[in-house]
């Protein structure tokens, strides 16, 4: 059997398309990296179990990195790599669509 090759947009989508995973990655784009309690209040009504799985494979893709520090308790920080940063460029084109199709935001309003 022939393995079907994919077109590279079909692949990215389906890396990005699980429930939460623009969410975060939209505010991780709009806010800077952030702590683990911080994102998970940013991103409201995610449970941690998610938060957690979305965040480990954003990580595994290369999208979002995780910065340790060892400290009592620990601070882990999560963030847009350079690879996440192109794609948050994406993402603020779509927010701006979204905006003009579903309704208003002071914060593009503003900037238009």
């Amino acid at each position: 059997m022939k393995e079907q090759k994919c077109c590279p947009l079909e692949i990215l989508l389906s890396q990005i398309s699980g429930q939460w995973t623009q969410y975060i990655l939209w505010v991780l784009a709009t806010n800077g990296s952030l702590r683990f309690g911080e994102l998970k209040r940013n991103v409201n009504g995610i449970s941690t179990k998610v938060l957690t799985e979305r965040l480990r494979m954003l990580e595994s893709l290369g999208i979002v990195f995780r910065h340790y520090e060892p400290t009592i308790p620990p601070q882990v920080t999560y963030g847009l790599t350079v690879r996440g940063g192109e794609l948050s460029e994406a993402l603020n084109h779509l927010y701006n669509l979204a905006v003009r199709w579903y309704g208003s935001d002071e914060k593009t309003t503003a900037s238009q």
